[in-house]
């Protein structure tokens, strides 16, 4: 028998689904495994390390292409998936995240310009929201609204993809944050998609995060065999996460999701709640930006990680802390979404995002006393602590 068949492949999945599905977990976590290694061994012979800058939360040099393993698993495995015949965007997906892999490995060799990679973007997007199976025409009566016009739909698409990958990509700033946070979406895309028995996307997420639960191990590492995702990691990923929150947005009702209770009008807070991590991260750092009278495009030290970094917490810590924030939002939304309608949901949802935004403005406040007693220790103390805080370049 030969496994690689299409023919094989297609009973394999018919017959035996749930081994199927984590056959597909373990392959790509095997084959992440496998890669990245290789692709280390490759960077530090050649010195492809990412320099330390002034917003740096390392203090060595890290190769930072773990984007090449992503994308070496993802080709592979979205190949495989097309023998299932149940969608047809899988080669659409591909051409996509070819040219934005392309453009995420230029800037991490070489550093490219912001106006390349939106046009990547720009470009990848169109491969996939011109998809019929991603046609946006109807969004359930979220705030009264049932069907919008075709272009509408295809403008709105385009901004969608391009927002989550750039916010995606804002969130990967230390250890961890963008493995966990793409762990916890991906997670629960998963599961509705398994609700309304959609096998391609319940796959496609359970590679997403097979590909991610090996990461960790190599992103979390204290040795030489530390690993950054870089931007051809991030915006591959955040391609994907956008690609598939598309799909939970244009999907139709659904038997088995209003039989878990739950309205078809909330279907854009639900995606909007699962996404929280990347989406208030990046409103709450051009807010604050604009505020300080700086373009919402500069860089600073006001993500949510380097917030809780600023108050002690390690980077796996501040990671665990933030995708456990995630859950907790999606868990309340889905308890509350059973019994309300979409108005009184996004009131639900400005309101956590209200709360939130408060919590992290007081402790953003609160590290600047909290290193200000370093200077009533003794003398020996200060002095390692004052240099603990020049190599992270605290408040720059």
């Amino acid at each position: 028998m030969n496994i690689l068949d299409q023919q094989v492949i297609l009973e394999l999945f018919r017959g035996y689904y749930p081994f199927f599905t984590f056959g597909t977990f373990l392959l790509a976590f095997g084959l992440t495994w496998y890669f990245i290694p290789k692709v280390i061994w490759v960077t530090q012979e050649k010195q492809l390390l990412k320099e330390i800058n002034h917003r740096s939360s390392h203090k060595t040099e890290i190769p930072a292409f773990g984007g090449v393993a992503f994308f070496l698993v993802l080709i592979l495995i979205i190949s495989i998936l097309q023998s299932l015949r149940t969608s047809n965007t899988g080669n659409h997906l591909i051409i996509g995240l070819t040219f934005l892999f392309m453009a995420g490995l230029k800037d991490d060799l070489v550093v490219s310009s912001a106006k390349l990679k939106f046009v990547s973007q720009v470009f990848a997007a169109c491969f996939i929201i011109f998809s019929p199976e991603l046609e946006l025409i109807n969004l359930n009566g979220f705030l009264g609204l049932d069907s919008i016009p075709l272009a509408l739909g295809y403008a709105m698409k385009l901004l969608i993809v391009v927002a989550l990958i750039n916010a995606y990509n804002l969130i990967d700033g230390i250890d961890g944050l963008a493995g966990i946070a793409g762990m916890v979406i991906c997670g629960m895309f998963a599961f509705i998609f398994y609700l309304v028995r959609e096998p391609y996307y319940v796959l496609l997420s359970i590679t997403v995060i097979g590909i991610l639960s090996a990461f960790l191990r190599y992103n979390f590492s204290r040795s030489h065999r530390k690993m950054f995702m870089g931007d051809g990691g991030s915006l591959t990923i955040g391609f994907l996460i956008a690609f598939l929150s598309l799909k939970v947005l244009v999907m139709k009702v659904s038997p088995e999701l209003t039989g878990f209770g739950f309205h078809a009008e909330n279907m854009v807070l639900l995606a909007l709640a699962i996404l929280f991590l990347p989406v208030f991260d990046t409103l709450r750092v051009i807010i604050i930006r604009l505020k300080n009278g700086n373009s919402p495009f500069s860089a600073d030290r006001n993500h949510m990680h380097h917030v809780l970094l600023d108050n002690g917490l390690s980077h796996k810590k501040a990671s665990l802390c933030l995708g456990g924030l995630n859950i907790l939002v999606v868990m309340t939304f889905i308890l509350l979404s059973r019994h309300f309608n979409s108005w009184f949901m996004t009131l639900v949802v400005a309101i956590i995002f209200g709360l939130v935004g408060v919590l992290f403005e007081f402790l953003r406040k609160r590290a600047v006393p909290r290193y200000e007693k370093i200077y009533k220790r003794p003398k020996g103390v200060r002095v390692q602590l004052k240099r603990l805080i020049k190599e992270n370049n605290f408040l720059s």
